[in-house]
């Protein structure tokens, strides 16, 4: 009893924390927060987006793209690519629950350090697009920024990470695990069809091409045609509602300790660190106009600590599902500190080539 405790606090540790946060502060504030539907269609986008590619994986296509994705040379290179145009133009949520499952059913040893690759490639992609992450949408709407001009002004962020990561990748071992046998199962072709289809519905809805509601339809295929799917990561579902109440509630309480901006870049980078960028975001913008600023600033921030991103919970969570479970310490260990490297490599790009190019004092 005692064994499988401490087997549930080592696996469940965010989540504790979450919680622990969550009561603490609202203890603190005398209130509750409320959740709106901004903060829970995502959550349900979110759980659609699971159910999709757990059907996917028992459809067996993710390990048939693996295999694919395995031949010639330059395999962290293309995966670098892959997830860069990907995270473009399906959103960071997106692109990490479909990469990193894919990535960790590689026939490699080194599946650790190419899913951490793979993790950091997915902020920079999403962050050159308005709708890639979600302070980039709010700083686009709340702003009402020029789209040419959005993208002008983070490209060199995005451009500069891009190269970074593509010289790393070629710096990369990709070596065949000899030890690693794959059982050679054949692809359940309308299954894998079926699920394909409601991940372009999903991608509509997080796009908002679609109604947030029409996703229900992945919940309906599964639980009529493979309930297997609905086995997912609930434990990183009830992480979010819980994170998000605990930003809410730090928003609620420094909110009013800020009476000065300053360097609004340092500042949203830092902060992000401990409250997650889309919170610093919500709470910066109303004590600036220097949109350009902030949008460098929270996805700069996004790299680093496991909370400075969702997106960070998510690689994490995902790693503990896929990934070996004796390397979960070291790749948390491994990804903080990869974090905090394109932390500081996305520092020097602002100060040195953003700041030089437009003649930024």
């Amino acid at each position: 009893m005692r064994r499988a405790l401490l087997n549930f606090i080592v696996r469940e540790w965010l989540l504790l924390a979450s919680l622990f946060g969550l009561l603490a502060t609202s203890f603190y504030r005398g209130a509750f927060p409320g959740y709106t539907d901004r903060e829970l269609v995502p959550i349900f986008l979110l759980f659609t987006l699971f159910v999709v590619v757990k059907g996917i994986e028992n459809s067996n296509l993710l390990l048939k793209t693996a295999t694919v994705l395995e031949r010639g040379a330059l395999l962290p290179a293309k995966l670098v690519i892959i997830t860069f145009l990907l995270s473009m133009v399906v959103t960071i949520d997106v692109s990490l629950v479909t990469m990193l499952p894919i990535v960790l059913s590689l026939n490699v040893r080194q599946k650790e350090n190419l899913a951490i690759l793979v993790a950091l490639t997915a902020h920079v992609g999403a962050a050159l697009t308005p709708f890639g992450t979600p302070q980039n949408l709010f700083i686009y709407s709340f702003y009402d920024v020029d789209t040419l001009a959005f993208i002008e002004t983070i490209a060199p962020f995005s451009i500069g990470m891009l190269l970074f990561f593509l010289v790393v990748s070629f710096f990369m071992k990709a070596t065949k695990d000899t030890s690693f046998k794959r059982k050679k199962r054949p692809v359940e072709k309308p299954m894998a069809l079926s699920y394909l289809v409601l991940l372009g519905i999903v991608v509509l809805c997080v796009l908002r091409l679609l109604p947030a509601g029409t996703a229900v339809l992945a919940l309906v295929f599964a639980l009529f045609f493979d309930r297997r799917s609905l086995k997912v990561d609930y434990g990183l579902l009830l992480t979010f509602l819980a994170f998000l109440g605990l930003t809410d509630n730090i928003k609620a309480i420094i909110g009013g300790m800020i009476h000065h901006p300053g360097h609004i870049f340092i500042l949203s980078a830092s902060m992000s660190q401990f409250i997650s960028n889309v919170p610093t975001t919500l709470l910066l913008n109303r004590f600036t106009g220097e949109w350009e600023a902030l949008l460098w600033g929270t996805n700069v921030g996004g790299f680093g600590s496991l909370v400075a991103a969702l997106a960070n919970l998510i690689t994490h969570r995902l790693y503990v599902t896929y990934g070996e479970k004796k390397q979960v310490a070291s790749f948390t260990r491994k990804f903080v500190i990869a974090g905090y490297v394109a932390f500081m490599v996305g520092f020097v790009i602002h100060f040195v080539l953003y700041r030089h190019l437009y003649g930024l004092p």
